[in-house]
């Protein structure tokens, strides 16, 4: 009854519903020319396979990826030497001879390898006897259905090309169809930038297949891709490695796909038939009607999709294209209802490229058309990958959050032989990047290599999962031990400072930014970085927390809490500024686009204006001393910048870094630019909007959390909604809102009971039954 009447209330306000039928403009990516380039195709994905569709007219490239196409090995290797190195290198660190620390540590890392990348799986190519020129042509993506989406008109006959990755089925689905019969003639081919080779087998099939490579080298894994056409009425015929199809009056390719990728051990290669396992799943697919494979589709995709809605007004815009609507915002215009669009484009891309039993979503999410993609396409856990999941919770695709938590898991036996190897220490440890290999050795350069925090970041996850479902058996089964093995390395890594008595991290970096020493020369190296003593606190609270729910109470949790006692918190600096190193060095690059010693603001939990208001200025002070230099001038760096100013509760700066975002950092198909594509900012925008709506960090999971309502919304959104947003406690939040204030809404707590709201200074308590959508009370609000 209360979300009736909620959802009465929004269409009284001007906000359709969004929840049945299929005609939602404000959900759909639309342009009026085919794409030229691939950052301006439209991608289809359901988490392992994924399509970017061109929507060419004569010929049509729909590009192919499959998530654990991946090159190499070899993989970084761990090296022992690296234990003696770190002892001495902190005593000559510690002494003031920078220098020589650096060399000491340089020297016992593992080489930087040869690259190894996720690759294209190939590229789908049609291409069509038409018999004039195309008009009346349209290409949309629509966000609510996962359906690509070519049209226009020949010499008076209607097409339509529909494509698809159906997560029911495990396939991708091209469907041609025309408003006459026998419109249907062209060829189809399979092809690749390199190592792959194409047979044609019958009349209606087509293998590519071979194994990824970096330059003839680097073994990887075996893969291949099977397409099968069905022709409604027409001919088919295999010419050569082509499908010829003649006089169809429609044509439906189903492709299937799969590699000899093992994701529980890497180094051991599945052993079975490929080609078997593909054409198992297309008969499967293929017995179904295309009707009903489309509708089980659009349902599993609108299981997860509809949990959650953004209505921010403007709606007038979505009648002009959304590369013109992207260049008007461009050129200094606002577009409220583009910004709802782009938040709607964020979860969709995890949906699309992040599903349980998948790889987790790696820097270009799934889309990458290359063998050997920028950065590799690799997992960078010193943000990016992370980053990647920052809005699985909040906008309610907890399933979606699932392969990271299980690769993190996965890297746990790795990570505990590099951090013997390596620290000779417990627990686990993992440094600045990985790949499917798994690999967690600290190589290459100490100013990016050196960080060995990436294992201890990715565990926050695993205890966000629990804040945000209430799951107390993956609390005890899964987060714990995860948690509890990096907690275990922090205890035998950290060092006590010779001067303060203090526990402090090192010798490691503040990600790949640089200081400059007394001598004047530029060092990466040091003891007790800001975001490093972030990090360790917020493992260390994070046990402690899940050991405290689940009863646990031994001699690891009591050497932790003393431990954290001990720990070094960051200093604020003379001119006010949150400091970024343990001294007050010289930055010989202010405007760096890592932002990393605001961790604790953002996405951590330790500093907010209940507990520490000090600390959340002198972090105010750092980034927009950052921002005045130059700061935020990639993708991913400008999203985390509207979270900070989220968390800062400044709504008006959030929006206008949500416009730099759209403005500076953004392609015409709505991708990140980081330059060239990084799918990281897509993922940071969208939890950046959400944070913007609605936070719950401040508490914990024993006395609950304090759900704050709409805490940083600007101006430019002075009348909005979004249903289905998530807190952490298990809560589910629906709220409209005019003239910048709330106006109705209800909570829904999984669990039942005392759920505490807070909207500006006001603060109330409301009682939950289990499931149960319960008003916010006006006097909240009023």
């Amino acid at each position: 009854m209360l979300r009736t009447i909620l959802a009465v209330t929004m269409v009284a306000l001007g906000f359709g519903s969004t929840t049945n039928g299929d005609a939602h403009p404000e959900y759909e990516l639309w342009y009026t020319q085919p794409a030229k380039k691939w950052l301006e195709a439209l991608p289809v994905g359901n988490g392992r396979l994924g399509a970017m569709v061109f929507g060419g007219v004569e010929a049509e490239r729909v590009q192919l990826n499959e998530d654990t196409v991946w090159a190499g090995p070899p993989v970084p290797r761990a090296r022992a030497e690296m234990v003696a190195a770190m002892g001495a290198a902190r005593k000559a660190w510690f002494a003031g001879d920078y220098a020589t620390a650096t060399k000491l540590v340089q020297g016992a890392m593992a080489p930087r390898i040869s690259p190894r990348s996720h690759q294209t799986l190939g590229d789908l190519r049609l291409s069509f006897e038409l018999p004039g020129k195309a008009e009346s042509y349209r290409r949309d993506l629509n966000l609510d259905t996962g359906v690509a989406a070519t049209r226009f008109s020949v010499d008076g006959v209607n097409y339509r090309r529909d494509v698809l990755a159906s997560a029911v089925d495990d396939v991708i689905v091209v469907r041609l169809t025309a408003d006459q019969p026998g419109k249907q003639t062209l060829t189809v081919a399979l092809d690749r930038p390199a190592d792959f080779k194409t047979i044609a087998i019958g009349d209606d099939t087509l293998v590519m297949s071979g194994q990824a490579q970096h330059k003839g080298k680097q073994k990887g894994v075996f893969w291949q891709g099977v397409l099968k056409a069905r022709c409604e009425d027409g001919k088919a015929e295999a010419v050569g490695n082509r499908l010829k199809i003649t006089g169809a009056d429609a044509v439906t390719l189903y492709v299937a796909a799969c590699t000899d990728y093992n994701m529980d051990h890497p180094a051991e290669p599945l052993s079975r038939d490929r080609q078997a396992h593909n054409e198992a799943t297309l008969a499967k697919a293929m017995a179904k009607p295309y009707e009903l494979l489309v509708a089980d589709h659009v349902r599993d995709h609108r299981s997860l999709f509809r949990r959650c809605t953004l209505d921010l007004g403007g709606h007038d815009a979505n009648a002009r294209p959304t590369d013109e609507r992207l260049k008007a915002v461009k050129q200094g215009g606002d577009d409220p209802a583009l910004v709802a669009l782009y938040f709607q484009y964020g979860r969709y891309l995890l949906m699309g490229s992040s599903r349980p039993g998948c790889m987790p979503a790696n820097l270009q999410g799934l889309w990458n058309d290359k063998v050997a993609a920028p950065w590799n396409a690799d997992y960078h856990v010193n943000i990016n990958l992370q980053m990647n999941y920052w809005p699985a919770e909040v906008t309610n695709l907890s399933e979606c959050h699932e392969p990271l938590l299980r690769f993190t898991e996965r890297l746990a036996p790795s990570g505990r032989a590099t951090a013997r190897t390596v620290y000779n220490a417990r627990g686990f440890v993992a440094h600045h990047t990985t790949d499917a290999w798994l690999h967690t050795a600290p190589f290459g350069r100490a100013q990016y290599g050196m960080w060995p925090h990436g294992a201890g970041w990715l565990s926050q996850h695993h205890m966000e999962r629990y804040r945000f479902t209430g799951d107390a058996v993956f609390l005890r089964e899964r987060a714990y031990p995860v948690l509890k093995q990096a907690a275990l390395f922090y205890l035998d890594y950290l060092t006590e400072d010779p001067a303060t008595g203090k526990l402090v991290s090192g010798l490691d970096t503040s990600p790949e930014n640089r200081y400059r020493g007394a001598d004047g020369k530029v060092y990466n190296l040091s003891m007790g970085c800001s975001m490093s003593q972030q990090i360790v606190w917020d493992v260390l609270t994070n046990t402690l927390e899940a050991a405290a729910v689940l009863g646990i109470d031994d001699g690891f949790t009591k050497e932790v809490e003393a431990a954290r006692g001990k720990l070094y918190e960051p200093r604020i600096g003379g001119d006010g500024r949150l400091m970024e190193w343990v001294k007050p060095f010289d930055e010989p690059e202010p405007g760096h686009r890592h932002i990393s010693h605001l961790y604790a603001l953002h996405p951590g939990r330790q500093y907010n204006f209940r507990d520490n208001p000090s600390l959340i200025a002198a972090a105010r002070k750092s980034i927009d001393h950052r921002l005045s230099h130059g700061g935020g001038h990639t993708g991913w760096s400008r999203a985390w910048i509207i979270n900070f100013f989220a968390r800062f509760k400044d709504g008006d700066a959030a929006h206008h870094h949500t416009l730099m975002l759209l403005r500076k950092s953004t392609h015409p198909n709505l991708f990140d630019n980081h330059p060239p594509f990084q799918i990281d900012g897509n993922f940071g925008g969208t939890a950046g909007i959400a944070e913007m709506l609605l936070q719950s960090h401040v508490g914990d999971s024993r006395l609950g959390y304090e759900v704050e309502l709409l805490p940083a919304l600007p101006k430019a959104w002075a009348r909005g909604s979004f249903r289905g947003l998530r807190a952490r406690g298990g809560v589910v939040v629906d709220l409209a809102w005019k003239d910048g204030r709330p106006t109705a809404g209800t909570v829904t707590s999984d669990r039942g009971g005392v759920v505490t709201l807070r909207y500006g200074d006001n603060v109330v308590k409301v009682e939950t039954p289990a499931g149960v959508a319960v008003e916010v009370p006006k006097a909240l609000y009023r």
